[in-house]
Parts: C-alpha cells; sequence; structure tokens
C-alpha cells in the first residue's frame, strides 16, 4: 500500500531533494559571476547582504547569492569547492532541519553557508560540536573562510575567563561544544551583575552530530551544583537559643499559615545572646533563617506525625498516605533544623544550583538546524520533540561498500575467535581493519585475543580518548588494526593510505549489535567514505546481550539440533532483519522513555523560564520600589484573607493580623487592633499598606537614591536565589518517589506536574514573605554587597555512558570574591567598581 502511495505522490525526501536541486542550480548559475569578483568585492557582498535585510529583505532571498558568495570564498581561501550534494544539505540546514550527510561527505564545509548567512542578522550563529578538539579544528579551518568574507568567529572553550567567552560570543559565529553553551546559559542566570553575563539572545544554532547530542545525551542533565552556605554550627547553636523561648512572651505561632514570628521580647533576647546590635542588620540574614527555622522545627514540626527518626536519620512521612519517604528532605534548612532538634549530625548537603537537560537547552533557540551520517531512523523523535525534518542527502559519489549479512555464532568464545582470525588475514594482506565495539570491556577482550594471535594493533576507548583524533588519522594506513568503542571518532574522517584501495578499502567489523541502527550504521559509515571502496560485517553470538533479549534461545536450539559446532556460523539475511526488528523494538521504547523525561523535564523547565525572566528583570530595572511593592501587597493580601475567611467577623483574627505586620513590615504601634477593628478586609489591606508606603517614604529618605535601588536589589537577588536552589532541590526529591504514587491508581506524571505546580507557588509566596520583611525591617548597611547563595560551584555534567563520564571531567565554576559597586575597584585605578571593571 506504501509502495503504491509513494508512487502516485512521490517519496517525501525525494520532493524535498527536487526542490533542493532547483535551488543549487540557480546557486551554480552565479558561479561565473562570482569569480570575476576581486577579494575585497567579494567581501563587500557581505556589507551588501547586512544592508538589504536591514532593509527588509528575507534571508530567503538572500540565499541564493549568499551561498555562492560562500563557495567563491571557499575555492580561494580553502582550495575547495562545495557540491552540488553539499549545497543541499546547507539548503536543509538553514531552514531548520536535519541533513542526514554519510562520513565523508562534507558537512564541516556544507555549515559555512547557513551559518554565513544567518549570521548576516547579527544576532549571532552557534556551531555546537562533541568534543573541544572538533570545536578548535572547525573554528581554525572553517574561520579563514569567515573571516576572509569578513565575518568575525569566535571558540567557547572550558577554561576560558569571562571576559574571553563574552568576546567568543559577541562573535558572528561561535564554535564550542553542547557541554559548553549548557553551563554558560546556567551560569548567565546566576550571575549577580547585567555586565557579567557572557551569552546573548539564542539564536541560531547548527548542531553536528545531532542525534549524538540530541538523542543519545538528551536525558543528560547539565547540573551546577554547589555547597550550601549552611554551617552546621549555626543550626545547633539557633537550636538551643530557640529551646530557651516562652510562646506568646518570646514568640507567636500561626497554626493556620505555619508562620512563626519573634515578639519585641523575643528580638531583645535574640541580640543579647547572639551579641549582635541589630538582629534586622543585612549582615543578620542567615541568622534570622537559622532562627525562623530552628523556631519552626520546634513548633509546627512533630516526631512521628510529620517525621520519624531511623536509624540516626530524620525520615519524612507522607501525610497523605503515612508512608516514610526515605530519601526525602525537607527544603530550606528546616531538615537540618530538625536534625539538630533531635541531636542528630547535621548533614551539609550539596545542593543542585542550577540544572537543564539538552532537549529543553535546545529548544530555546529561535531556530535549530543539525546534521550527522545517521538521523533518518529517528525521524519521529526529531520531529515530535524538536520539530526538524530529516532530510536524506545522496552522497557525491555511489556507495561501493560491501555490507555483508550477519554471522551468528553459538556462543562469545567461538565468535571472538573468528573475530581474530578475520583481522589476523585482512592484517597480513595490507588491509586496514576498524573493529567496533558496544562496551569498553569487549575492546578489552578482542585486544587480549589479538595480542596472543601476535596481532599489532591499536585500542581506542574512554580510557585514552586524549589520543583518538591521532588513532583515527592513522586508522586507514595500510594493514592498521584499530578496535574502538563504537562511539569513538566521531566527527573525525578515516582517510585511506596508500595502496589500501586496491587491498579492499577500510573493512569495518563490529562485533556486536547496538540496541540502535543508527550506531551500528555510523560503525557501518566509516568505511566506504566518497565512493572509496570497502566492506562491512557484524558478528554475533546467541549470548550477545540483544540476541539474548529476543528469541536467542530458539537459534541456539536449532544450532543444536543441526549439530552445528563453535566454529559454523549462521549467515542470513532472515536474522538480520530480525534482529533489525528487535532494534525498532528497543527504539521504540527509548523513544517512549525520552518523551516521559521530557514531559517531567517540562514542568521545571515552564518555572525556569519564569524564575530566569523576573530575574534578568531584576538585573536590567533600575528602580524595583513597584515589583516590591507589589510582592508586599500580596503578602498582606494572603495573611488578611487567611485570617478574615470566617463569614462571621467577629471570629476573625485581627491579633494574629497585627502581629504578622509588626514582626514583618512595621514598628511597634504603627498597626494596633484600634486602626483595622470594623473595617473589612479590603480596607485593612488598604490601611497596612498605606502605613507601609510611609514607611518606605522615611527608608527612602534616610539614604541616597543609588544606596536604595541597590539595597532592593541584593534583597530580591538573594532571596529569589536561595529559594530557587532549595526548590530545585525539592523538585528533585519528589521526581525521585514520584513513581510510587501509581501503586495508589494515580498517574505520576500528573501528580508531579500538580505537586510541581503547589510548590513553586509556595515558592512565590515565601519569595514575597521574604523580600517584603528585609526590605521594611531590614537596617541598611552604606557598603551593601550582592552575594552568591552557595560556595564552590561546579559544573557537571550528569552522563550514564562511561565514555561520556570519562570524557567530560567536572569543570570547577570558581568563585569570584563579590566587590560591592560603590567599593573601590580591586585593579587599583582609584575608581568606583561601578566605574571601571563593573561596568
Amino acid at each position: 500500500m506504501l509502495g503504491t502511495l509513494k508512487k502516485i505522490f512521490g517519496d517525501g525526501n525525494t520532493r524535498q531533494l527536487k526542490r533542493l536541486d532547483k535551488m543549487a542550480d540557480d546557486i551554480d548559475a552565479l558561479e561565473s559571476k562570482y569569480e570575476q569578483l576581486s577579494d575585497e568585492e567579494l567581501r563587500n557582498k557581505t556589507e551588501e547582504f547586512k544592508q538589504r535585510y536591514q532593509d527588509g529583505e528575507k534571508l530567503e532571498d538572500l540565499l541564493v547569492e549568499a551561498f555562492a558568495v560562500v563557495r567563491e570564498g571557499s575555492k580561494r581561501v580553502l582550495n575547495m569547492r562545495p557540491f552540488k550534494v553539499q549545497l543541499y544539505g546547507a539548503i536543509a540546514l538553514h531552514e531548520g532541519n536535519i541533513a542526514e550527510m554519510k562520513t565523508g561527505e562534507g558537512k564541516t564545509l556544507a555549515s559555512t553557508m547557513p551559518a554565513y548567512l544567518n549570521a548576516i542578522t547579527g544576532k549571532g550563529v552557534h556551531i555546537v560540536t562533541v568534543n573541544d578538539y572538533l570545536a578548535t579544528r572547525d573554528a581554525r579551518e572553517m574561520g579563514e573562510l569567515f573571516q576572509f568574507l569578513g565575518l568575525t568567529v569566535g571558540l567557547n572553550l572550558n577554561n576560558m575567563s569571562k571576559d574571553e567567552k563574552r568576546e567568543a560570543y559577541s562573535a558572528d559565529i561561535t564554535y564550542g561544544t553542547n557541554n559548553e553553551f549548557g553551563f554558560d546559559y546556567l551560569r548567565d542566570n546566576m550571575v549577580l551583575y547585567k555586565e557579567q553575563m557572557v551569552q546573548r539572545p539564542l539564536h541560531f544554532a547548527i548542531i553536528d552530530e545531532v542525534d549524538s547530542i540530541l538523542i543519545d545525551e538528551a536525558r543528560t542533565p547539565l547540573i551546577i551544583s554547589g555547597t550550601a552556605s549552611k554551617s552546621a554550627d549555626l543550626y545547633q547553636t539557633a537550636n538551643s537559643f530557640v529551646r530557651l523561648l516562652n510562646e506568646d512572651d518570646d514568640f507567636t505561632y500561626d497554626v493556620k499559615t505555619k508562620n512563626v514570628m519573634l515578639t519585641e521580647e523575643g528580638i531583645n533576647k535574640a541580640e543579647s545572646f547572639f551579641k549582635v546590635d541589630n538582629l534586622f542588620d543585612l549582615a543578620n540574614v542567615t541568622l534570622i533563617h537559622h532562627i525562623n527555622q530552628a523556631l519552626k522545627a520546634h513548633t509546627s514540626m512533630h516526631r512521628d506525625t510529620d517525621y520519624v527518626v531511623d536509624d540516626g536519620e530524620v525520615v519524612i512521612v507522607d501525610q497523605f498516605t503515612g508512608r516514610l519517604m526515605k530519601g526525602r528532605r525537607y527544603s530550606d534548612g528546616l531538615h537540618q533544623a530538625i536534625e539538630a532538634k533531635e541531636g542528630l549530625q547535621i548533614q551539609n548537603e550539596s545542593m543542585t544550583l542550577a540544572s537543564i537537560t539538552f532537549q529543553n537547552l535546545f529548544r530555546m533557540y529561535e531556530k535549530l538546524s543539525g546534521m550527522t551520517g545517521t538521523a533518518k531512523t529517528e525521524e519521529e523523535e526529531f520531529l515530535n520533540i524538536y520539530n526538524m525534518r530529516v532530510i536524506v542527502i545522496p552522497t557525491n559519489r555511489e556507495i561501493i561498500r560491501d555490507d555483508k549479512a550477519d554471522l551468528v555464532y553459538k556462543t562469545m568464545d567461538g565468535k571472538f575467535r573468528a573475530v581474530v582470525e578475520d583481522i589476523k588475514e585482512r592484517h597480513e594482506k595490507g588491509q586496514p581493519v576498524l573493529v567496533g565495539t558496544v562496551a569498553v570491556e569487549t575492546s578489552e577482550i578482542i585486544s587480549k585475543y589479538l595480542n596472543k594471535a601476535g596481532v599489532p594493533h591499536n585500542v581506542l576507548n574512554a580510557k585514552n580518548h586524549f589520543r583518538e583524533a591521532e588513532i583515527i588519522e592513522k586508522a586507514g594506513e595500510q594493514g592498521a588494526v584499530t578496535i574502538a568503542t563504537n562511539m569513538a571518532g566521531r566527527g573525525t574522517d578515516i582517510k585511506l593510505g596508500k595502496g589500501v584501495k586496491e587491498a579492499g578499502g577500510l573493512a569495518v567489523i563490529g562485533t556486536e549489535r547496538h540496541e540502535s541502527r543508527r550506531i551500528d550504521n555510523q560503525l557501518r559509515g566509516r568505511s566506504g567514505r566518497q565512493g572509496d571502496p570497502g566492506m562491512s560485517q557484524f558478528y554475533l553470538a546467541t549470548d550477545d546481550e540483544l540476541m539474548r533479549r529476543f528469541a536467542s534461545d530458539n537459534m541456539r536450539n536449532m544450532m543444536e539440533r543441526l549439530g552445528m559446532d563453535d566454529s559454523q556460523p549462521i549467515e542470513s539475511k532472515m536474522i538480520s532483519r530480525a534482529v533489525e526488528s528487535a532494534q525498532k523494538r528497543v527504539e521504540g521504547n527509548n523513544f517512549d522513555a525520552r518523551k516521559t523525561i521530557l514531559s517531567y523535564d517540562d514542568v521545571l523547565r515552564q518555572q525556569r523560564e519564569v524564575i530566569y525572566k523576573q530575574r534578568y528583570e531584576v538585573l536590567t530595572s533600575e528602580n524595583l520600589r513597584s515589583i516590591i511593592e507589589q510582592m508586599i501587597e500580596r503578602a498582606v493580601q494572603r495573611t488578611v484573607e487567611v485570617h478574615t475567611s470566617d463569614e462571621e467577623d467577629e471570629n476573625w483574627e485581627l491579633e494574629m493580623i497585627v502581629d504578622y505586620v509588626k514582626a514583618n513590615l512595621l514598628q511597634e504601634g504603627d498597626i494596633t487592633l484600634d486602626h483595622i477593628k470594623g473595617l473589612d478586609p479590603v480596607e485593612m489591606q488598604e490601611k497596612i499598606l498605606e502605613k507601609v508606603k510611609m514607611r518606605y517614604d522615611e527608608k527612602e529618605e534616610e539614604l541616597t537614591e543609588e544606596q536604595m535601588r541597590e539595597f532592593e536589589k541584593v534583597i530580591l537577588l538573594r532571596t529569589v536565589d536561595q529559594k530557587w536552589m532549595d526548590h530545585i532541590d525539592q523538585m528533585d526529591q519528589l521526581r525521585q518517589g514520584i513513581h510510587l504514587r501509581a501503586y495508589g491508581q494515580n498517574d505520576p506524571l500528573r501528580e508531579y506536574q500538580f505537586e510541581g505546580f503547589r510548590m513553586f507557588e509556595e515558592m512565590v509566596s515565601a519569595i514575597d514573605e521574604e523580600v517584603a520583611r528585609y526590605v521594611m525591617k531590614a537596617e541598611i548597611r552604606s557598603n551593601l554587597q550582592r552575594e552568591e547563595v552557595a560556595q564552590g560551584a561546579k559544573a557537571v555534567s550528569n552522563s550514564d555512558s562511561e565514555e561520556s563520564k570519562e570524557k567530560k571531567k567536572k569543570q570547577p565554576y570558581v568563585k569570584k570574591d563579590t566587590v560591592g559597586r560603590n567599593d573601590p575597584c580591586p585593579c587599583g585605578s582609584g575608581k568606583k567598581y561601578k566605574n571601571c571593571h563593573g561596568k
């Protein structure tokens, strides 16, 4: 049926290629004209295109001319003329699709054309590679072409300073790795001054080896973690202090909101106990937080009701099911406060400060495209999640590689002995061999077999990846034998040495099938580049992992019935098809798993976008008073509504409202019972907010305009960062235990969305409360400084694969000492920091 439809309507990919061919012809038609231009005239075309874009022309209108300019520049600078099929790939990339181009077909050169065209907008283009070696190589080699055409090129590496990174990002085209682009995005949303940000808004990305980054590493979260600035000693001291207090005299407890507030008497006792002049001085923010959490631990958290102590640990009790929630911890320091209350060891834990998955990072770009040798098998996922089509680009020369049917052996040992025999024969006749293994262990087993057989070889795996480029470069030499894990050597071509074509080209031998057809195709694709001869052969055993999972018992029984020994393989296209069908099932399962994970991640993504947007507004706003007044308004409204919810006004808890205002917003006597008696809830709010505004005005008069504005930013940034950091931690703990809800016939994803939303609302309320309290009650010092909320922040890529772990070592993000905007600049110029290096 499908074949008939294709005959009538044509295959989608074929139709696309016809369209691309017509555009490529238009680019070809300009070649003779552009050959006549001098270097300077060709370079001037860039400014002409920029002007035409500014005047309203679309990039699509400029595409044919721009690509023709790049091709002419490439001939002059790189001595390379893009083939017609490379033009197809370049157009597919510009249109936000994936160009599937086989190994050796020149993806890197094809990417220069869409990168040039999109750089004309002035918004920046990111070219994303899988490792620093490829980023550096491409930036250097292709950079010559871009610079010849008048564009700037940046290289973003993980050991660069912020200034170097900022310069790299301000370039028209920036090369770098997926990890580094992601970590820079997260770090930019943790800075204390707008001037410390390095990235511009995310505009257009071309991802090399797109299947590796957007599918294989899609579930890999990039995490910036650090040690929260929570001192165990301070929890102990705060706990000792709170034990001395009496309810009503020293603090009030609001059962409905679970808020605990120190009275004037309690504040005096705290100042005396901790030997501070003013508890509400900005320097004592951490101290107040610890006292409040200790109070909460003693008044609102009850042992054997809210939590139990089990084997020296505080374990939360689920208030709905009564089950113990092992591994979960209360956020915002409350867990540590309970540990202090119970006399347990206080855990000072590492916390996640920020995190993002590659799926969510790259979906933030205005336009996204990618290139790889293998993507068609995952087209559904690319279309559903990233809205990118896969366009299969034909090869410049016909592929003449001989892809042989799989050979299946009865045991693993029989398979390995056959592999080594095959390698030995080919090595002796001078044919280079690339042996692909699924795991590092397998590569080492093959290496031992080869050592016994006396065959010299190189092993490329996670343990010696630093020699990757060097080993791959020599893998096509006569008689070379290279054992590599399947992912090794991506992005680098294996060029054939002298006399190798005559020996049959590169032989690729797979020691087992990967669960993804795409990875197998990548391995095959190492051979037969640019019309070269070559062959590929997979050796399987009935006890391979994929075979064990799918019908291997039947096959082994059949081999035994036929009396086949360990040296006789079955060679059959039917077996290859059965294996492929098994791979399709595994791919489907993996796609479903990634889709589910993305659904969970989307909950945090929406919250992250809200917080990061508001944080950016804080950094860039000149005056935050209106934002803070809205926060105070919401805090007052919530308090009044909670305590006037009863229909009978004689049951309203007006004393609690007065206590709240006195403890959090105003001075003793500013609002009394007489002020709010007889008023309806809205009038009460108006009365309180009127007094708050007067107090705010007084604060503004006490300070300069500049000090007041900086004070507001200090409070807001510190509060938002602390609460958001705790919220991420809480969401992570919720996520780990949410699957248990399925036992109660509840959909875990819906439960996570519901709980996550509720927790986010609670966090926003907590931010309102804390900002309101500190802005209204804190004493302002003149030397205000914005401070990071956690120390020792580290960028960590949490990948499951051993190879990725080996490749992506932890990259420390060193905390700089914070300098106040009005402090003298550390450079010694004598100027204020804001007028010197703080610009």
